[in-house]
């Protein structure tokens, strides 16, 4: 039998309770922890790098630790910057944008957060084993083969494998969740935007982390137990990793900027004091673009010599992509346009999103003809246009998302005045980093490259780009002051719904309870809590009467299970080490153990939750 919530009420420690949680909202807080101290790292490595290039012949770095930074600034954005940080808000405000009190599956989801966590450690445990890896973010062979990448390029292997497997067992959790635990009345055309694109999303990421996860197998294979798949002298082939890598790769530019898309189509409406224009399009646009994400991967590799017909299909499938996303750019001005515009720090972020992303996309049209590739591909065109989508797309969305939700995740407001100075600072930097980076590419300035020389008339350019960093740095800085700041002074937020919003996760009680929802609502129309301030008394109306409310338990099971993982991982590592101070197969051993005891501990032990009583329910809905 479930116990009750008073048997379940023992006393613990905090660090226990945040290490056993499976509370879908403290999971979110514990990827946004992660993300945040990610991106400050990732951040570091680029300023690092702009110093680096600031002026021509600089002696600041040598070229191979270069390397290794422009490799692991790459891999630690895009593997555990943007998608845990994505993955906060998604875990956070899609059990309760879709009236559920949890997620489908609450063990999976700690589970998920803590083997990426692992996966994310084991990787940058290669700055303490002779330096990072160093053959750029793509892995591209034979470059990353054992003949050329030391033991870093293992880390990054393994590292990425085990973090893979978190995000997938994530993208699963969110599927499941999104069919099964709506509620009455929520059906699949009354979902909010960003409750759709974190479902399209995770639908991608089944897809896409799945030939990754298989690539990574390969390259495996031929660093540590001599395989040939990527050896041309042996029978292997170097392109089929590059095939391998952008299947994944592609898709996962889409894995990051859909639900970005969905967080900006959910702060317009919101500081517009409108509906969004064009619902029913938006989501078929968002089902078209990554059905064509699957289509475009080769462009990535128009250079490789495919030849003409394979670069002209790619070519007219990459440009085909630009239709569905050209439909929100001018959904989202279709929802400015006339509304009762308030430009806070969230509005602000999320409008300056819109035009930043356009000049990324038009940029990406330019590098989808062939032929012109074949200038830009190798040039700082290339890094200008990603940084444009990465951080002026995704970036930018997060931080309008984090200002629109920090009072429902923590109770109180950021100060505005530090907001809209961070604002400030961190779009005057991206523009001065990135803008000037499409004319270094023009002037043929190529990327990955830790010195040029002096007299090329790139000088200047490059000083105002790194200029621009140390003003996105100082942004990042006041956002952290602003943090702080507002945790001791800000304004509190004790109403269910500060913004005067529409979706149902501003229906909740702030701070919100462990159950989210005391009775499920039932919604009667798209923008549900709109609508009932309109047709209704401005409350949800219960679909059930209220009764006890079952929970599922706290588990150390997924922590003990993802250092298994962490320890398997790291001992396939070792097999590459030389002077090991322990066979690495009795690391492997040992990291096989604890994984698959966990699994067996979990199977056996019967574990039916608690249940929260009637009594208590109401005295907190009443408080």
């Amino acid at each position: 039998m479930a116990t009750t919530s008073l048997a379940n009420t023992k006393s613990k420690s905090v660090i226990w309770d945040w290490l056993t949680t499976v509370d879908h909202k403290k999971i979110a807080i514990l990827y946004l922890v992660a993300g945040t101290l990610y991106f400050v790292q990732a951040g570091l490595m680029a300023l690092l790098m702009r110093i680096q290039l600031m002026y021509p012949e600089n002696t600041f770095m040598t070229g191979q630790t270069f390397n290794e930074l422009l490799t692991m600034h790459g891999t630690v954005m895009l593997f555990f910057v943007a998608t845990p940080l994505l993955f906060a808000f998604m875990n956070y405000m899609i059990p309760l944008q879709i009236g559920a009190r949890d997620v489908a599956f609450p063990f999976i989801n700690s589970l998920g957060f803590w083997i990426f966590f692992f996966g994310a450690l084991l990787t940058n445990m290669s700055w303490f084993f002779g330096g990072g890896p160093d053959a750029g973010w793509t892995a591209y062979v034979p470059l990353a083969g054992r003949d050329y990448a030391g033991l870093g390029l293992d880390f990054y292997v393994l590292g990425l494998q085990v973090a893979g497997i978190g995000t997938l067992l994530s993208g699963i959790n969110f599927l499941v969740t999104i069919i099964n635990m709506r509620a009455p009345g929520m059906t699949m055309m009354r979902l909010p935007l960003f409750v759709w694109t974190s479902f399209i999303s995770s639908m991608l990421i089944l897809f896409a982390f799945t030939p990754l996860a298989a690539g990574l197998a390969l390259l495996m294979l031929d660093r540590i137990f001599g395989a040939q798949f990527f050896i041309p002298g042996m029978g292997g082939n170097t392109v089929l990793w590059q095939h391998i890598f952008w299947i994944f790769g592609h898709p996962e530019v889409y894995i990051l900027v859909l639900p970005a898309f969905g967080i900006i189509s959910e702060v317009l409406p919101a500081f517009s004091r409108k509906r969004l224009f064009g619902y029913t399009a938006m989501v078929f646009a968002t089902i078209v673009i990554a059905f064509l994400g699957f289509m475009v991967w080769a462009h990535h590799m128009f250079t490789v010599g495919m030849g003409p017909i394979a670069n002209a299909i790619f070519a007219v499938a990459t440009m085909t992509i630009a239709v569905p996303t050209g439909i929100k750019v001018f959904n989202w001005l279709f929802t400015m346009w006339g509304g009762k515009l308030t430009f806070n720090t969230s509005m602000l972020f999320a409008s300056t999103f819109v035009p930043t992303f356009v000049l990324g996309g038009v940029t990406g049209v330019m590098l989808a003809m062939g032929p012109v590739d074949y200038l830009y591909h190798d040039t700082y065109f290339v890094v200008a246009h990603f940084h444009y989508i990465i951080v002026g797309g995704i970036v930018f969305a997060l931080f309008a998302g984090l200002f629109y939700w920090y009072p429902k995740m923590f109770g109180h407001k950021l100060n505005e005045k530090l907001g809209i100075f961070m604002y400030i600072l961190f779009a005057i930097g991206f523009h001065l980093t990135f803008f000037i980076q499409h004319f270094l590419g023009l002037m043929g300035m190529p990327r990955r490259v830790y010195t040029y020389l002096d007299g090329q008339g790139l000088n200047a350019f490059n000083y105002i780009s790194t200029i621009g960093v140390f003003f996105m740095s100082a942004a990042v800085i006041v956002l952290v002051i602003n943090v702080v700041y507002s945790a001791y002074k800000g304004e509190r937020v004790t109403v269910a719904d500060p913004w005067d919003a529409r979706t149902l996760e501003w229906a909740t009680p702030t701070p919100v309870p462990e159950y989210n929802f005391a009775q499920t609502p039932q919604v009667r129309s798209l923008d549900p809590l709109f609508y009932e301030k309109i047709h209704g008394d401005g409350k949800m109306k219960p679909a059930e009467p209220i009764a006890p409310i079952h929970m599922p338990n706290g588990s150390i099971i997924p922590f003990i299970m993802s250092i298994g993982l962490f320890i398997l991982g790291f001992g396939f590592v070792m097999m590459n080490m030389e002077n090991a101070i322990v066979s690495p197969y009795i690391v492997i051993g040992l990291g096989a153990v604890v994984t698959f005891g966990s699994m067996i501990a979990r199977s056996v032990k019967e574990d039916h939750g608690y249940y929260i009583p009637v009594e208590e329910i109401k005295e907190k809905e009443v408080s």
